[in-house]
């Protein structure tokens, strides 16, 4: 029996499933398998998880997906990823390391942007540090990067089918009741930004915000509920709201001056100028806290 059992949902993810797989086929920690939980794919996703020693079973959504997987996993421990997450070469040593030391039964690690930008960097820090302050209050963690033994899974019967989105905080929170959720310190992972360039940065916070408020409001999101999602679909949406409008734009204009101050910093100036650009750039963010401050008090 492997120790981990490696579990990754997917549809239509021939473009970015090969590079988690050379990265966990390069792991210098062996004793492992890879499931591949597929909801039908038109495309070679299932040809190249089965290339790569993948067992492949039928999918669903996410969280339908994850229970699939679980029910061929042998492993003691299940390790949920995404297609498009990439892992360092010692991940698998490093975070089971730590799990066996701590005597953890549930856990989530630190997840970098696959990006150059430092808005990226700072979105992605603040999510990181909202998984660390609600550690031990409200837990969270992103379906991405959940880690937990094959025990505790079945003790809480998996990850509820009926919830619509935000199905791995509710694994979490349930799992959570029983054993505590570990912020493994000794490595991390990074994740594509599809889905922020898909739905705009600062949109997919104001959802994000939204789908917080209705966890601690009315609990889990279930298939009546308001939030919209699209399991593998990264097209880039039209939308026309005013404030999706404002949002993208704000965005634009942020993008636009992190990339002009990066040209910038490739030439020579005066580090007083280089340091002038980049509070620049973090001032502007500003603007996106006024604006869902503005929004906050005029619903109340």
């Amino acid at each position: 029996m492997p120790k981990i059992s490696v579990i990754i949902p997917t549809l239509n993810e021939e473009e970015l499933l090969p590079n988690l797989l050379d990265t966990l086929k390069s792991q210098t920690f062996k004793d492992y398998e890879i499931i591949v939980a597929d909801a039908g794919s038109k495309d070679k996703t299932c040809e190249l998880a089965k290339k790569a020693g993948a067992k492949v079973v039928p999918g669903g959504m996410p969280g339908v997906g994850r229970n699939r997987g679980a029910e061929v996993a042998e492993g003691e421990f299940l390790f949920f990823f995404d297609a498009d997450v990439i892992l360092p070469k010692d991940f698998l040593e490093k975070a089971y390391g730590e799990i066996e030391e701590r005597f953890v039964d549930l856990a989530t690690c630190e997840f970098k942007p696959q990006s150059d930008l430092r808005l990226d960097k700072i979105l992605f820090q603040m999510s990181n540090l909202f998984v660390k302050i609600n550690q031990k209050l409200n837990p969270r963690a992103a379906g991405f990067c959940i880690f937990i033994s094959s025990r505790l899974f079945r003790r809480i019967n998996g990850f509820d089918e009926s919830v619509k989105l935000a199905e791995d905080h509710d694994l979490v929170e349930r799992a959570s009741k029983f054993r505590p959720l570990h912020f493994i310190k000794a490595t991390h992972l990074m994740v594509s930004i599809r889905r922020l360039e898909k739905e705009g940065r600062f949109s997919l916070i104001e959802k994000y915000m939204q789908v917080e408020l209705h966890l601690l409001t009315k609990g889990s999101i279930r298939k009546e509920d308001f939030v919209e999602y699209e399991f593998a679909n990264f097209e880039k949406k039209d939308e026309s709201s005013e404030s999706k409008k404002f949002l993208d734009e704000l965005e634009r204009r942020i993008i636009q001056m992190e990339e002009s101050y990066n040209k910038i910093s490739e030439t020579v100036l005066p580090q007083e100028q280089k340091d002038k650009w980049a509070k620049s750039l973090d001032n502007v963010k500003d603007m996106f806290d006024s604006f869902f401050q503005q929004k906050k008090d005029s619903k109340n």
